[in-house]
């Protein structure tokens, strides 16, 4: 079929009548009626990339973003002129963590159609998460030029503000997105995850009233009420405060579901597998680079504070929570399993790491850390494919850590954290993991105790850095003077001395918070025992 042909295909399409029907069933979000007619219809013409195109937006609703990808890489080998399509897979891959491949779509579509303002926002959003931070705050600048009363223009370029330590900055985004939408529930928990802005009466009260509009999205409302816990915690108002937190994560549990029995069946496997005789036999095996430093452990464990203190050493790059790794543990499972790989195929996985997060790293320093929390799930496999690399478990007490989780919501992942039961059982499952790793392969893993490290800073830091094989160097002290990016929850609390504030903030809800106790079990009765 030509190109031509291709774009005739475009033209006809809102003239199909059953196109039309689809169209309307994805707009009314009806995707199990627009499903069939689609596929229907490409049966009969294979080569209509326009409907092949509304397919990819149903796949990618759904996220099954593979699927997506695919379909909208044959439109455009039938029509590469279809800006669209390559707009949507722009779309696409930033939505799989491959916001670099985002980038350079993205720059042929500027080539052509420069002035296109909702392509500019996306490549804003995509340059955040490769660190190009200078030229993402331009490009939303220059989009908010001319969408000026987008409110979620205002919130993205307010995110971006404050990854760069920007926060006065990024509160008047917030405020100018809110005076043009005072529902849009996502600005207020913003507003909130600032962790140092204190709600007045008049925010209490405009929440609220956003609250009772009956029209407003679920994905609005549970925002609301992670906000409005925030708010009324920082009151000292425990019980409407825990009210509002328990709502937002039953809204939120709704459209994320979470299987525990999952969790503990991937703990299983990997004791089961990853054992002494195993790395034995896989002596030598992998990419031999000791460029990467892993954190692994619970989300809000102290991990950013971690990556902080050594971002701040002048070997050491700080990036952010990068995707790579379980992306390439799901290629690796794909290729037979974990156990039947070849020491060919452990370097070329160890490779391919360490090349698709090259455009992570902005300096020249000869170590970065990856602080995706969920990999302490594959610290056997890090050890298989990156055998030189170091991992660091960062370890805060199970009631702090976990009740920290649950006040918060995350943009993306860690469904098992909107429900007190399914956090325990996390954290246990967990800690079993990490301590299966300690017996079978002892040294390895460098563990930091959050309360250690408040306790006795200097200490703690000569200890890590003496695990890397770094010398000490005074900045590591000094980390909050540190001006780099920060992209993760903590961002404004690691810009500040060490301090105790987040040590013992559970004990105000702690009435409400047996289901945790009981999932946690040993977990919490024998914390640390594993020091």
């Amino acid at each position: 079929m030509t190109s031509g042909a291709a774009h005739s295909s475009i033209s006809q399409a809102i003239r199909d009548p059953e196109l039309m029907e689809a169209a309307l069933a994805l707009f009314e979000g009806r995707l199990h009626d627009a499903e069939p007619v689609l596929k229907a219809h490409l049966k009969r013409d294979p080569f209509d990339v326009a409907a092949i195109r509304m397919l990819a937006e149903l796949a990618a609703r759904i996220e099954r973003y593979r699927d997506a990808e695919a379909l909208l890489r044959r439109a455009l080998d039938l029509a590469p002129e279809f800006l669209a399509a390559r707009s949507n897979l722009a779309t696409v891959l930033h939505r799989q963590g491959r916001s670099g491949e985002a980038v350079e779509e993205l720059d042929k579509l500027q080539r052509v159609d420069p002035d296109n303002l909702t392509n500019a926002n996306l490549k804003a959003a995509a340059l955040g998460r490769v660190g190009e931070f200078d030229e993402a705050l331009e490009l939303y600048e220059q989009v908010l030029k001319g969408f000026g009363k987008q409110p979620k223009i205002w919130m993205s370029y307010g995110h971006m503000l404050k990854t760069v330590g920007r926060q006065a900055d990024a509160i008047t985004a917030y405020r100018k997105a809110l005076a043009l939408s005072p529902t849009l529930g996502e600005v207020w928990w913003s507003l909130a995850n600032l962790k140092t802005l204190k709600f007045d009466e008049n925010d209490i009260a405009a929440m609220r009233d956003a609250l009772d509009t009956d029209a407003i999205a679920a994905e609005d409302r549970f925002h609301l009420h992670f906000a409005l816990g925030k708010a009324q915690e920082d009151r000292g108002q425990a019980a409407d405060a825990f009210d509002h937190y328990a709502t937002g994560n039953a809204l939120r549990k709704r459209l994320l579901p979470y299987d525990a029995d999952q969790t503990r069946a991937a703990v299983d496997h990997a004791v089961s597998l990853y054992t002494p005789e195993f790395f034995e036999t896989q002596h030598g095996h992998g990419a031999a680079a000791p460029d990467p430093i892993f954190i692994v452990g619970m989300p809000r464990a102290g991990s950013t504070l971690i990556e902080q203190i050594l971002s701040s050493h002048s070997m050491v790059e700080g990036t952010m929570e990068l995707p790579d790794l379980p992306k390439l543990y799901a290629k690796a499972r794909g290729m037979g399993g974990i156990a039947k790989l070849s020491a060919a195929d452990a370097r070329e996985l160890g490779e391919q790491y360490l090349h698709d997060t090259l455009v992570q790293r902005k300096s020249d320093k000869p170590f970065y850390v990856d602080k995706l929390p969920n990999n302490w799930l594959h610290t056997g496999f890090i050890r298989l494919i990156l055998p030189n690399a170091k991992i660091i478990d960062a370890r805060r007490h199970p009631m702090d850590c976990c009740f920290s989780n649950y006040k918060q919501h995350f943009a993306r992942g860690q469904a098992f954290s909107y429900d007190l039961a399914d956090m325990g059982r996390y954290y246990a499952d967990y800690v079993e993991l990490m301590d299966h790793f300690d017996r079978v392969m002892p040294g390895r893993v460098h563990r930091v105790f959050h309360e250690r490290l408040i306790d006795d800073l200097e200490g703690e830091v000569r200890a890590l850095l003496d695990y890397l094989g770094v010398p000490f160097e005074p900045a590591c002290l000094d980390f909050h003077t540190n001006e780099r990016a920060v992209r993760t929850a903590s961002s404004e609390q690691v810009r500040r001395p060490i301090n105790r504030d987040g040590v013992g903030q559970w004990r105000a809800m702690e009435e409400w918070l047996e289901p945790l106790v009981e999932a946690l079990g040993p977990a919490l009765t024998q914390y640390p025992a594993t020091a």
